[in-house]
């Protein structure tokens, strides 16, 4: 039994693995070696040649003398091959450290990654909920949707009604038509239901909401791009990444206004204000694992893209900067980044 356990290889613990079962010398040890032999050759060579002297002055001071003369350059040697040595140490500490240091970092990456893929009860339930959340909202909008299209119901025949006369008309806000004529379109959408819907309702009782979601989706480009948003932010709240929890940078309108004009570079990469890396990250992923969540974003990307180009002109500086703080808005941040569009 001991045979066996002598024979036993030792444990390789790999980064962490010193280098102390070498005896053999450090080449830094060698070099001092060598040079302290020379130094000490030349020092006896020269008093055997050439002596003490004999001067009566100096006395018993010429034997340290000659003691620190051969003594104090050799300690000096071996002070330089510490140095020597001591400094590959710390290099390789150094190295260890970042080794560890990395490998640490992808143990990380790796847990983060189990993480976002392992469901434990908590994250089912949760996950339980959203999906009932949305389905009470796919009902809503349904409801919604079906509500519009039901004809009004026949009035008798009476006496004209006057129109409402120009200056009530301009006393109200003005529709936003989305740059499309309203017969083909629908009814066009107020600029304020327009940007309340683009936020979506807050929760089940938001009444104020539901009815700015109900008159938005009346006009049909403003329901394609509320479609598009809905399905990115569900398939984002599948990963866990929601809107409410991305803090992002916030640019000047005008910069907003130069990027629906068309312009792109560096000097409108700042519209993509969100940073939040662990987002960044599970949302490239999806965008290269799910071809659905590709589709979907690009989608997306491409109508908030073009409605934003066909209304910029007619918003204000404070409704363009309420439009650019909504979910949606902050979903086209989030996926504009991923997609590289403000590069």
């Amino acid at each position: 039994m001991s045979d066996s356990s002598e024979r036993t290889p030792p444990v390789d613990l790999g980064i962490y693995s010193r280098a102390g079962a070498d005896t053999s010398l450090d080449p830094a040890d060698k070099i001092a070696l060598i040079v302290s032999g020379i130094w000490i050759v030349l020092c006896a060579t020269f008093l055997i040649f050439v002596g003490l002297g004999d001067a009566e002055g100096l006395g018993p001071l010429r034997f340290l003398i000659a003691l620190l003369t051969v003594l104090v350059p050799i300690a000096l040697i071996w002070i330089g091959a510490v140095a020597v040595k001591s400094s590959r140490v710390m290099r390789e500490e150094s190295d260890r450290l970042q080794a560890s240091m990395d490998a640490m970092r992808q143990i990380y990456i790796t847990q983060a990654q189990m993480a976002a893929t392992t469901m434990g009860p908590n994250v089912e339930r949760k996950i339980d909920e959203i999906v009932q959340g949305q389905k009470r909202a796919e009902s809503a909008l349904a409801e919604f949707a079906t509500s519009r299209v039901m004809p009004a119901p026949e009035r008798p025949v009476a006496a004209p009604i006057r129109s409402p006369e120009p200056a009530a008309i301009a006393e109200e806000q003005p529709d936003l038509a989305l740059g499309t004529p309203a017969e083909f379109y629908g009814t066009p959408v107020s600029t304020a239901d327009f940007i309340t819907a683009m936020n979506f309702p807050e929760t089940a009782e938001d009444r104020a909401g539901f009815d700015a979601l109900r008159r938005a989706l009346a006009d049909r480009r403003a329901a394609v791009l509320i479609q598009a948003s809905q399905d990115v932010l569900t398939l984002l709240s599948q990963d866990g990444i929601y809107m409410d929890d991305l803090t992002p940078d916030r640019s000047r309108t005008d910069i907003w206004r130069r990027f629906a004009d068309g312009e792109r570079g560096p000097t409108v990469s700042g519209i993509g204000g969100i940073r939040d890396r662990s987002s960044l990250a599970l949302t490239a992923s999806r965008m290269r694992q799910d071809s659905i969540f590709r589709d979907a974003a690009h989608h997306f990307l491409r109508t908030f893209d073009k409605t934003l180009s066909s209304i910029a002109d007619r918003l204000s500086d404070q409704e363009l900067a309420a439009l650019t703080d909504t979910r949606t808005a902050r979903a086209f941040m989030l996926l504009g980044r991923v997609a590289g569009i403000f590069d």
